[in-house]
């Protein structure tokens, strides 16, 4: 059964314009926190806190760092979530910038191996961890609080905007290394070069959360819980309702994850350690690649967004993950060629096919779940994939090439996950045009008699 009630105003242009800018400034600063920690991962840290082993192996343990704060991402998504059902997107996402900012911006601040031994290491790691619980909320809420104040028409295009956070921080952070690694000798960028980026962080948390703080709570919350409120409905456990009723759509989610997470981490991290490693190129070919791919991704992901509200979420999401099966491949066989316009090639390409997952993604996953579950059912089937997807590419990457000596093993990898994403495409349903403002007593991606405008 449906239930349509009265809607809430959809916003004009100005409005809607004013909140993506808002939420994509918020995530383009908590992704530049992220991203800053990864290719710090790849180029300091496996020297500076694990100076005692080998070089390869010093980065494994770097990405090992790396990858515990992915852990803590399903425990933010699900206490961020839980709240963010109970009392609103803003306040979470406010919570979420100062927790990640601050945890950056001590980074920059911490004693490396050789002035404190073991402790340095430690308190690394948990800074990672207050940096990863962070991003696990931030992402569900940011797609969302766009999602839910944008027309259902152009919702694939309008939420598809705070994905650009990603490539915006990443963008960001591999700017301000680039710059500092041209700019320093070896010896200074090892001294004291690499902190900065970490300390500006501080700066731009402020600007976030001065513009962040302007945005207007989301509107089909608020009206989900004036419903509530006069039904005279007590207060409900989200967790429980998601893995109750919607257990299929977290499944859905994190399937459709995997191929996305998994190929960018390949293109934007491994990439990193295979350049300046076995092709031994200076870190600006790795470097500027990225930063190059990144501006390109960047302009991409709007437009794939905005193609799913033409064709649907499914076809743009399924070509991407067929289309990165092949691409990577090529990705390693372009490196290979030691060319630095080739290597750029290579990872914009493969940013660009990325953008055809990532793109429709937001409003793919935004439709999977109702109001009232929506933030705690994204979170968690979006960060659980994060674990078994993210956190494990750096480090399964570098185990397979130092296993088998060389990149086939590494794109089997990438093609194994494209393999489970489209299975977990052809599970669920197009859910272009579904309305957020019906209430179902089904998960959202399964009612089939939504009211559509």
């Amino acid at each position: 059964m449906v239930i349509v009630v009265s809607s809430p105003p959809v916003p004009g242009r100005r409005s809607i314009v004013k909140v993506v800018g808002a939420s994509l400034i918020g995530t383009t600063v908590e992704w530049y926190d992220f991203f800053l920690y990864t290719s710090a991962a790849a180029l300091v840290f496996n020297k500076l806190f694990f100076p005692n082993t080998d070089p390869l192996t010093g980065t494994l343990l770097s990405f090992t760092t790396y990858a515990i704060g992915f852990l803590a991402r399903p425990l933010g998504g699900l206490v961020f979530g839980h709240f963010g059902d109970r009392i609103g997107r803003k306040k979470l996402l406010v919570l979420s910038l100062l927790l990640m900012g601050g945890s950056t911006f001590a980074m920059g601040l911490l004693p490396t191996y050789a002035a404190v031994g073991a402790v340095a290491p430690l308190l690394l790691t948990l800074l990672r961890l207050v940096q990863g619980f962070a991003l696990g909320g931030e992402w569900g809420g940011a797609v969302l609080i766009v999602s839910e104040h944008g027309d259902d028409r152009r919702r694939g295009f309008w939420a598809s905007w705070p994905q650009c956070g990603a490539p915006g921080g990443n963008l960001l952070a591999t700017a301000v290394l680039a710059v500092l690694a041209a700019t320093q000798t070896d010896a200074a960028f090892m001294s004291w070069g690499w902190r900065v980026p970490f300390l500006l962080s501080g700066v731009l948390v402020g600007i976030g959360l001065w513009i962040r703080l302007a945005v207007s709570e989301s509107p089909v919350f608020l009206a989900a819980r004036q419903r509530a409120e006069r039904r005279g409905e007590g207060r409900h456990l989200p967790v429980l309702e998601v893995f109750r009723s919607h257990w299929r759509q977290v499944l859905i989610t994190i399937g459709a994850r995997m191929a996305e997470n998994v190929s960018y981490y390949v293109l934007t991290a491994f990439i990193l350690v295979y350049v300046t490693g076995p092709l031994e190129l200076p870190k600006s070919a790795g470097l500027n690649a990225v930063l190059i791919g990144s501006a390109v991704h960047f302009v991409s992901i709007p437009l794939w967004g905005a193609l799913s509200d033409r064709v649907g979420r499914k076809p743009v999401y399924l070509f991407g993950a067929i289309a990165m099966a092949g691409w990577s491949f090529a990705f390693f066989a372009l490196l290979d060629t030691r060319s630095a316009p080739v290597i750029v090639l290579a990872a914009t390409v493969g940013l660009v096919l990325h953008g055809a997952m990532y793109g429709p993604q937001a409003a793919f996953f935004t439709e999977q779940f109702g109001t009232r579950v929506r933030y705690t059912g994204m979170s968690i089937g979006g960060q659980l994939s994060s674990i078994a997807a993210g956190a494990l590419a750096p480090l399964v990457a570098v185990a397979l090439f130092r296993s088998f000596g060389g990149t086939v093993a590494v794109s089997l990898y990438v093609v194994g996950m494209c393999v489970l994403t489209v299975a977990a495409l052809l599970c669920a349903k197009e859910t272009r045009g579904l309305s957020l403002e019906a209430e179902h007593d089904e998960p959202a991606g399964q009612a089939p008699a939504v009211a559509r405008r």
